[in-house]
């Protein structure tokens, strides 16, 4: 099973909010995930940028592969 840690939707219509999730690569963008590590909220003025760093790096570390998004997310936080 490949894991991707990525961002899935759980804001209303014209109020995106995101979860970032470890989720099976084979799984929909708002379906099953294994756990969420964090949230990303582009609404606020900076972004609100949230992760369980201990998760992140666990996952991390048994392999998941960031979303191209999730990596630039990472990035900002200094992980």
């Amino acid at each position: 099973m490949a894991v991707k840690l990525r961002l899935t939707r759980v804001g209303s219509k014209k109020n995106p909010v995101y979860r970032v999730v470890a989720a099976d690569s084979r799984s929909p963008r708002d379906g099953k995930f294994l756990e969420i590590v964090g949230r990303y909220n582009p609404q606020t003025d900076p972004s609100t940028i949230e992760f369980n760093e201990e998760r992140v790096r666990d996952w991390l570390s048994k392999g998941a592969q960031p979303s191209e998004t999730v990596r630039r997310l990472l990035k900002a936080k200094g992980l």
